[in-house]
């Protein structure tokens, strides 16, 4: 059965909150709930800025890509260029995603 691309993504981006530490990958699998839209986007858009505050001590750069992921969520366009941005991830750097067992698909 040929994968559609929303599961491609949805199985990187699984792979890829995997190597988060599991405090914060719980605090985002919560986020990327549909019932938490309402605490989604803002937080999406804080981290936005929060990464153009990288020299900063408390911010990044990390916080830019992590808000792109939630708000692409809720823009289907951005979820489009996410998915794409991922299959270009596993394709030029796959151990950046983590080990492939993370998803449960081994191939």
């Amino acid at each position: 059965m040929a994968e559609t691309e929303d599961d491609a993504r949805e199985r990187r981006l699984r792979r890829l909150i995997g190597r988060l530490p599991a405090r914060v990958g719980r605090w985002i699998e919560w986020l990327r709930r549909p019932a938490n839209l309402v605490v989604r986007i803002p937080a999406g858009l804080l981290l936005i800025a929060g990464g153009f505050l990288a020299i900063l001590p408390v911010f990044g750069l990390w916080m830019l890509p992590l808000g792109i992921v939630l708000l692409a969520e809720d823009i289907p366009w951005l979820k489009r260029a996410t998915g794409r941005s991922l299959a270009w991830i596993e394709r030029r750097h796959p151990t950046w995603l983590g080990p492939a067992e993370a998803d449960g698909n081994q191939r």
